[in-house]
């Protein structure tokens, strides 16, 4: 596997361009600048590891353990981003040259089944242990009445939810050569640098009401699901001018307006969410470090029809496209010193000022393990820097999986998933 960086100076996402080329078969630096994300990520942990897990469920029989064990000492040393650890004295990846498998291969029975609120429980409280290996691990989860998942876990300083996908792809399924598609550069418009010093001037600005997600921050997260076919989405997107991403979105706003007007009988004010966005160049694919930026988008809660809502986010969506602001983020995020993007970053993602980041990774094709393919998948983290609730959206095939990881003391937010089916189901009816 072969990787490359850019040639000189600083690369387009933060990290310092080296001009080597990173090949695991030729060899890997002993060390790799941490770039400006990862560091914002080591800062909103406050130096411990924020966990970042990839469930696969499956149906009928679990491999067994040694099956799994083998899998991953065959292609662990092959795959750049497992090979590497975040420094503790220093904003590096240092180079891990003996990767211990028996460390980061385990079996769990849980009590409950594969689809319910243990497992999430289970992979954002359990310690990431590794003694001074990488900060990974894969654990083979049997459900008390059936079937099993393979969860790839890692922490958010080494990876992102995309570098996960491509991570997990790399070494658990059968054909490792598939996996989300990587992000070319681009210009980007002047609407779109002007966006990104908004977002950057609104992180310094005073607080957001956002009184459904305001409130004292505890020691514990939950996770819900809620399942359905991407073809829904796409055919829901086709019929109201939307995306996808859009008609996710726009069921999460209409998810929250009915969550918050049954709780308190007023309605949410426009609810500031932060939207993750890759920037994993070809190449990348296997590399370690986050490889993200994020854009601010407010989800028009206030609207109280969810095809009026869809429309209002199908135009914010539109307007970050036109004004490119992945690349308008990740040509400041290359032209601002490391420390202060990091610092610049917290005051982007935090409790103060979004209420949750609201991501979407799009894996492919099934994992494929030994020949049997995942049923559903989902990608989430740990939540950190105030903020009390997550949204993910993770598709593979035609399942899509709605995960909201949220803090104990936000209770009823298990409420959302199923509210977002039913805004769905409104969409449907026009």
């Amino acid at each position: 596997m072969r990787l490359t960086r850019p040639r000189s100076g600083t690369g387009a996402d933060g990290h310092a361009a080296t001009g080597v080329a990173i090949d695991a078969d030729a060899g890997l630096p002993a060390t790799l600048r941490m770039g400006t994300v990862d560091v914002a990520y080591r800062l909103a942990a406050g130096g411990r590891p924020l966990p970042v897990p990839f469930v696969f469920a499956f149906d009928g029989p679990a491999p067994a353990l040694d099956a799994v064990h083998a899998r991953v000492a065959e292609r662990v040393h092959a795959i750049p981003a497992l090979r590497y650890r975040p420094a503790r004295d220093s904003p590096v990846f240092r180079r891990i040259d003996h990767v211990a498998v028996e460390r980061h291969v385990h079996e769990v029975h849980l009590p409950g089944p594969i689809d319910g609120t243990g497992l999430g429980r289970l992979l954002l409280s359990r310690p990431l242990e590794t003694g001074d290996g990488p900060l990974w691990e894969v654990l083979l989860v049997h459900g008390a009445a059936g079937g099993h998942a393979l969860c790839y876990r890692t922490d958010h300083t080494a990876q992102d939810g995309v570098g996960a996908a491509h991570a997990a792809r790399a070494l658990l399924d059968d054909d490792p050569g598939n996996g989300p598609p990587a992000q070319g550069g681009a210009r980007p418009a002047l609407a779109g640098l002007a966006g990104v010093l908004g977002d950057v001037a609104t992180g310094f600005g005073p607080a957001r009401a956002k009184p459904g997600f305001d409130g004292p921050v505890g020691g514990l997260a939950a996770v819900r699901h809620a399942h359905t076919t991407l073809a829904r989405l796409r055919a829901l997107g086709r019929a109201h001018g939307g995306s996808v991403n859009d008609v996710y979105l726009a069921a999460l706003s209409h998810a929250v307006r009915t969550w918050h007007l049954k709780a308190t009988g007023t309605v949410h004010p426009p609810l500031p969410v932060v939207v993750p966005m890759s920037v994993r160049a070809p190449g990348e694919e296997g590399y370690p470090g986050n490889r993200m930026v994020t854009a601010r988008v407010l989800l028009p809660c206030d609207e109280e029809s969810p095809r009026r809502a869809l429309g209002r986010v199908a135009a914010s969506t539109g307007r970050l496209r036109d004004g490119r602001r992945r690349d308008a983020f990740r040509l400041l995020l290359a032209a601002t010193p490391r420390a202060l993007g990091a610092r610049i970053g917290l005051r982007l993602v935090n409790g103060r000022v979004v209420a949750c980041p609201a991501s979407s990774v799009n894996f492919g094709g099934p994992l494929v393990h030994r020949g049997v393919a995942s049923r559903w998948s989902a990608v989430y983290s740990g939540l950190a820097s105030g903020i009390r609730c997550m949204v993910t959206m993770t598709c593979q095939g035609d399942a899509a999986c709605l995960s909201v990881v949220h803090d104990e003391n936000l209770t009823s937010a298990d409420a959302l998933p199923d509210l977002w089916l039913a805004a769905l189901e409104e969409l449907e009816r026009g």
